[in-house]
Formats: C-alpha cells, structure tokens, sequence
C-alpha cells in the first residue's frame, strides 16, 4: 500500500501541471477562495487518487481546502456540510455516501446558495441543481461484459455459461447502472448464459466475501463473472482459488473475469493473465472536469449552478491492452505517472 500511495503521489503532482491554469479562477486579486470538500472515505484506491487530485490541485491554486470526512455515515456528511456552510465557504465539492443524501446535502447547499459540485456518485433525482460529474457506468460495464460474453462464445464450444454478478450498493446509482449494463448483455443471448446469479456486496468487502462464498456453494458451476467494483477482486480471489477456480486466460478451469472502476489491482491482474476486461473510469478527467466547473461558478457568482457532465470510459481488455493501458488511471499509477 505504501508503494501505491507514493505512486498516487508522483501521479498527481503530475497531473497539477496537466490541469494547470483552469482551477485557478481568482488569482492573486481579492479574499482567497475556500472550498469544503466533504467525502465519505478513503478505504478504496480510487478515492485515494481523487481525493489527491482534487485537494492537491485546488491548494496549488491559492485555494484554501476545508476537508470533512464522514467515515461512510451519511447524517455525520449533512452536518458536516451544514457547518461549513455556516463558516461561508465559497463552494463545495461532495463524495456523497448515497444517492438518496446527495440529494438532501445539494438541497441545504441551494437554501444557502453555496454552489456545490458532486463527484462520481451522483444524487438520485435531479430536483435539486447541481454541477455533476459521473461515468456513464451503464455502457462502460455493457462494453467490458459484452468483451466477456465474446470470449465465453469463442472458448465455450456451444456450451451454456452461468453468469455471476457481484451488485454494489442499489442505494447508488452507480452500482445500478452498473447491473443494468451486466443484465444488457447476459439477457440479449439466452442461448449463451443461465439465469445469472446476484450477489450483494453494499461495496463492503466482508459482505462480498460472505455473500460470494454462499453462492459458490450453492452454485459450484459459476465460470462467468462481473464485479461491479475492482476494489472487491481480493475477496473474489479469496473464494475462487480454493475452489480452484482461479485460473489463468487458458488454462482449464478459467472463470471468465471482469469488473469496473480500472484501478491498479484490475490491471495487474490482467497483465498476470487472470481477469479479461475492466470498465475504466477517466479519473483525474473527472476531478478536473468538477472542478473547472465548480470554480467557474463562484468567478461567476452562481449561487445554484446546475451542470451533468459526463465520463464516457471505456473497456479495457485483453485484446486492446497494449494499446490502452495508458489511458487507465490504475495503469498511470501502477507507473508513477
């Protein structure tokens, strides 16, 4: 962990001199800029990444960064937000718990008019303006299981696949979108697939791990199957391989691999031959995009700036690898780039 942090590091003072001039609004002239940026945790590589991005870049701009961080409790985020609101913060930018908050925090943001930016995990109605960024998660996960159901048509020889998905968190509309691109694939061709098997894992990984080793009990024939988090692919690996289903692209007893986010673990295991395509986020494209937006608002005083942007992505897979590996944040920090 210790190596990753450093290379997050490398990667994001990096990216300070990419993004450059766009988060810098006020320059010298006038009273400093400060911006809260309430997250709810920090216990996955993608949140490390952004969170250095963001809190890197904006500081390297002048602006001052009150951070908040909620430890995954969704009343403790209000409050938090609630009191920087209170100490006249010129903006804010969330990593809300849920969907369901992210709508009530971007609610006390309007009353207040602070503008306020939510990044990747977007509110689950659009009755309260905001600036959001957020992956179109629904094809990024259609193009990697799509790559998927190829490789279980070309090595199958006719046979018929059952499908496993591990579900995030439905209180997220990440996680449902995620489901929703899985289930695009596997019920286009009923002829390839068995009636897929869900497994919850609420992005906890003590849930997945229990969760997943009840269904492969229950379901010994599973060679197929999709996370809907990278960040869950050690306890996937702790149920597989003593099953002795963790096997290389190849090798007899192959499961048929892939997931979504694109962090280092996803593309290592791909080097090393074990997963076959991952849905990649453009993570630090994200982080700048929020922020330009985000500043742009308080130079133009909008107090209820409203604003989707989003991520396109793509699938990284074994057959465009060599070719796409640099666009994936977890390659770039794998590389201290």
């Amino acid at each position: 962990m210790r190596a990753v942090a450093i290379a997050i590091t490398l990667l994001v003072a990096l990216s300070l001199i990419i993004i450059g001039s766009s988060c810098s609004r006020r320059g010298g002239a006038g009273e400093q800029t400060t911006i809260c940026f309430g997250f709810q945790d920090l216990e996955t590589e993608f949140w490390v990444a952004a969170h250095k991005a963001i809190t890197e870049t904006l500081r390297a701009k002048g602006i001052r960064v009150i951070e908040r961080n909620a430890n995954e409790d969704a009343n403790r985020q209000l409050e938090q937000i609630r009191d920087a609101i209170a100490q006249d913060v010129d903006g804010i930018i969330i990593i809300p718990q849920d969907g369901e908050s992210a709508v009530t925090i971007v609610g006390e943001a309007n009353r207040a008019g602070v503008p306020i930016a939510v990044f990747n995990r977007p509110p689950s109605s659009r009755d309260n303006p905001a600036l959001v960024i957020v992956a179109d998660n629904e094809k990024i996960a259609e193009e990697a299981v799509a790559y998927m159901a190829q490789v279980a048509r070309d090595t199958g020889q006719g046979r018929k696949w059952t499908p496993l998905i591990v579900v995030g968190d439905l209180g997220d509309r990440n996680a449902v979108a995620r489901r929703k691109g899985f289930f695009n694939v596997i019920e286009k061709d009923p002829d390839l697939f068995h009636k897929p098997i869900e497994v919850p894992s609420r992005w906890d990984p003590q849930t997945t791990l229990a969760n997943l080793e009840a269904a492969l009990q229950a379901n010994p024939t599973v060679d197929f199957l999709f996370t809907s988090s990278d960040f869950l692919y050690p306890q996937i690996r702790a149920v597989l391989a003593p099953l002795g289903k963790w096997k290389k692209i190849g090798e007899p007893g192959h499961v048929i691999l892939g997931g979504l986010d694109g962090d280092s673990t996803a593309y290592k295991l791909m080097e090393e031959g074990y997963v076959d395509a991952t849905g990649v986020q453009n993570l630090f494209f994200e982080a700048e995009a929020i922020m330009d937006a985000l500043l742009d608002a308080i130079e133009k005083g909008l107090k209820t700036p409203e604003k989707w942007i989003e991520d396109p992505g793509f699938a990284l897979t074994q057959a465009n690898r060599t070719e796409r590996a640099k666009d994936m944040w977890g390659y770039r920090v794998l590389q201290g780039k």
